[in-house]
């Protein structure tokens, strides 16, 4: 008689199984921690590069400021070839490629996407295109991930919980946050817990965090100053916030996606043409306004010490507004995030200077606005309200907002729901399976 399976012989291999990857997380948490550290050095280096092209140029007057021209657009013209000839799926943020390939729509791209990601993001946020470092992170560690799972041999099961840990590793790395990582990881990139994930992904984020702070330092991204606790006489006005957020986060997700639409509108036009028009665009800005070029860290760091005034804000939050979708567009590498944390935080201190205006005896702190306001716009734009929260507070390093935030980020999440606008990155994903159905 054939001899009946035993069902402890399966719970030994997936024991087995989870100890593999168990070890071979923290491999690829310090592999995704040293290739995030480095990208943010370089990033580092290239801003200052740029400024100092820019300040130098000066000089020049009318050749200084098409020398400063001419190489924004080369620097941006440059990443789009690259993507273009070596790896398609290292244009944009990266993130809904590596959703769609832990959902099995897509292949793993080849390892060759990770120079071209990192070359390509250097660039075209050095040149000044307000993009984020988190996406190319992301989608740089998850190929290394599903790489070091190949490498020892493991079969797709595991690389899918290997790549979702790079993933998530890539993220802390991004932005110093690794409970952040592994959020993330759960909620946006798989959207249900997996134990084995969770796991893999927790001692992955740990490890690349340890080795991204002995690169870089210990300190959060963000210096805050005090915050008291928020009364409940002011409580409901991040409510308020929180609503105010979710309609500006559907206005850039249309606005993000109709720019998208009208640069491919363009396509008997060379990318690398639309790539170079505008980098030259961001080149003209960076010449008169060189502060609001670029990720925009340097910005967010103003807002939140509330440096920036009412009259100034709405100002910059337009050009970043504007700048952060026509980068997009250029499809170069480069994320999502960063850029929206500079509008959230613009819009918060905004908010919370008129509302201080308006209740002069509640004593209302603007920078405590600013915070919630990153969370409230990201949670708005991406859905994902745990990730906000737990990044935001990693990165300014601060407690005292989070009721605040949690109410803040429930408006924001509700409003883009019942208005029926879908999350970005499912967006992203839908209009890149109809520019390929239609080549």
């Amino acid at each position: 008689m054939p001899q009946e399976p035993d069902p402890t012989d399966d719970a030994e291999v997936g024991h087995n199984s989870l100890m593999a990857l168990a070890l071979l997380g923290p491999v690829v948490g310090a592999a995704a921690g040293t290739v995030g550290a480095i990208f943010r050095l370089s990033l580092g280096q290239a801003d200052r590069i740029r400024d100092a092209l820019i300040a130098a140029a000066h000089g020049y007057r009318f050749v200084g400021f098409l020398l400063v021209i001419v190489v924004c657009a080369t620097a941006t013209a440059l990443p789009a070839w690259l993507v273009l000839r070596y790896s398609p799926h290292a244009a944009g943020s990266g993130i809904p490629h590596v959703e769609a390939v832990l959902n099995g729509t897509l292949k793993p791209a080849p390892i060759r996407l990770v120079p071209v990601k990192f070359i390509g993001g250097v660039l075209a946020i050095g040149s000044g295109l307000a993009l984020g470092r988190e996406g190319p992170s992301v989608q740089m560690s998850a190929s290394i991930a599903n790489s070091i799972g190949r490498m020892f041999r493991r079969d797709w099961v595991d690389c899918r919980v290997l790549l979702a840990a790079g993933a998530g590793a890539g993220l802390a790395t991004a932005f110093n946050a690794p409970m952040a990582g592994t959020v993330f990881v759960l909620e946006e990139l798989v959207r249900q817990f997996e134990l084995r994930i969770a796991i893999v992904a927790l001692g992955a984020s740990a490890t690349a965090i340890a080795v991204s702070r002995s690169i870089l330092g210990e300190l959060p991204d963000f210096h805050v100053g005090a915050l008291a606790y928020a009364g409940a006489e002011i409580r409901p006005l991040y409510f308020v916030l929180g609503v105010v957020a979710g309609l500006v986060a559907i206005a850039y997700n249309r606005v993000l996606l109709g720019t998208m639409a009208a640069a491919d509108r363009l396509c008997l036009w060379p990318v690398e043409l639309r790539a170079g028009l505008i980098g030259a665009a961001v080149g003209s800005l960076a010449w008169f306004a060189p502060g609001l070029v670029g990720g925009g860290d340097t910005i967010t760091q103003r807002t939140l010490a509330g440096a920036e005034t009412l009259a100034s804000i709405p100002v910059a939050f337009g050009l970043r507004f504007v700048l952060g979708a026509v980068s997009y567009a250029a499809h170069t590498p480069g994320g999502l995030f960063a850029p929206m944390l500079v509008l959230g935080a613009q819009l918060g201190l905004s908010f919370g200077i008129i509302c201080g205006m308006a209740f002069p005896e509640s004593h209302i702190q603007p920078e405590g606005f600013a915070i919630v306001g990153m969370a409230a716009l990201f949670t708005g734009i991406v859905r994902a309200p745990l990730t906000g929260l737990v990044l935001v507070t990693e990165m300014t390093a601060s407690v005292t907002m989070l009721l605040p935030m949690l109410g803040a980020c429930f408006a924001a999440m509700l409003v883009p729901t019942l208005l029926r606008d879908p999350p970005i990155y499912d967006s992203l994903s839908e209009a890149h399976r109809g520019s390929t159905s239609r080549k």
